[in-house]
């Protein structure tokens, strides 16, 4: 059954380019190069304030349960964020150049970070402070968790290097022909990547052998995500002409590739991706359905379809300096800004 896609709202934050974007069960937050990082609050629908504390571009953005947020940047620094009262708990001085990437461990407990001094770094989150550091040939661009913890990779351009944990040792290369732009882990043993083309490859990570790839879009994929819902894995595709796609994919049958459930364009040039999922709202939408399942078929749609938000984030090309302090400005989110514009001009 295919899915549809609504714009839910748009709103123009930043005053340069977005780099990042990561959600937790509330909240989604946005990096840009204008050096800040803006909240907003999806359960109320509100834009919720900006953090400014990075001086330059906000590189890598990752919430940890509900309660915590670690954002990089090109300033070197790594900062824990507590989402209660978006306080800065502790600035990490994390690498000699730019942090480009950091993931946390399912744990809550460790840290990775890669930066452009050509290290790969392990942080004790409990304790704030170092805990190794292991020198690289080369810098490296994208590093990432597995999602049971036990092993994390590596992206150094066109090359992914798997690492087992308990030894910190490669046990495996993956070699691609362009630069990688996203890896997502779908599984604990198989890896989505899509390198400068328009084509998504999915990988064994014990094997390192290419399981599937396909034609996703027309240009370059710039981003993926991928969540389970039903038993279901959806693979979310975000491409440099402004298209979205969605995709299911059946791991049983892996080799004839995923399934497109939709496509939008959103006419943006498309820099990051995430997908904000309303758990509270599918448990409401659920039960509401088991209530109403005798109504017409137009009631009957997919509630998947209410619940997945995609945000997504586009390219401006205006820079700006601003103080670095809090700014808890709350301002209410509203439908897309076409629908503004033509009441004004009707009201003119």
């Amino acid at each position: 059954q295919s899915w549809t896609v609504a714009p839910h709202f748009t709103h123009h934050a930043h005053t340069a380019s977005l780099s990042a974007v990561a959600v937790n069960n509330r909240y989604v937050v946005t990096g840009s190069r204008d050096e800040t990082i803006q909240i907003y609050d999806m359960k109320k629908k509100i834009e919720h304030g900006a953090l400014l504390q990075h001086n330059g571009t906000i590189t890598c953005l990752e919430f940890y349960g509900t309660a915590h947020l670690l954002s990089g940047a090109e300033d070197g620094l790594i900062c824990i964020w507590n989402t209660k009262r978006w306080e800065c708990l502790k600035s990490i001085k994390a690498h000699k150049g730019h942090v480009t990437s950091l993931s946390i461990h399912p744990s809550g407990k460790l840290c990775l970070s890669v930066g452009t001094d050509k290290t790969l770094r392990t942080w004790n989150l409990v304790e704030g402070r170092s805990a190794f550091i292991k020198n690289l040939k080369q810098n490296a661009h994208i590093i990432k968790w597995s999602p049971d913890g036990e092993k994390y990779v590596t992206v150094i351009t066109n090359k992914v290097d798997i690492y087992k944990l308990d030894t910190a040792s490669i046990t495996g290369t993956i070699t691609t022909e362009k630069r990688i732009s996203s890896l997502r882990f779908i599984t604990d043993s198989i890896l989505a990547i899509a390198g400068g083309d328009e084509i998504i490859r999915f990988y064994s990570c014990d094997s390192q052998k290419c399981l599937c790839e396909f034609k996703a879009h027309e240009n370059r994929i710039k981003d993926i995500y991928s969540f389970e819902r039903e038993g279901q894995h959806v693979i979310v595709t975000a491409c440099s002409d402004g298209y979205i796609k969605m995709w299911n994919l059946d791991l049983n049958k892996i080799k004839d590739g995923p399934s497109l459930l939709c496509e939008v364009n959103t006419k943006a040039r498309l820099t990051c991706l995430a997908v904000w999922l309303d758990q509270a709202s599918e448990i409401k939408e659920n039960s509401d359905k088991v209530a109403t399942s005798s109504q017409a078929n137009e009631d009957e749609k997919p509630s998947i379809v209410r619940k997945n938000k995609v945000c997504w984030t586009e390219k401006t090309g205006k820079t700006a300096k601003r103080k670095r302090k809090i700014a808890p400005e709350k301002q209410k989110l509203e439908a897309p800004l076409l629908k503004k514009k033509k009441k004004r001009n009707s009201s003119a």
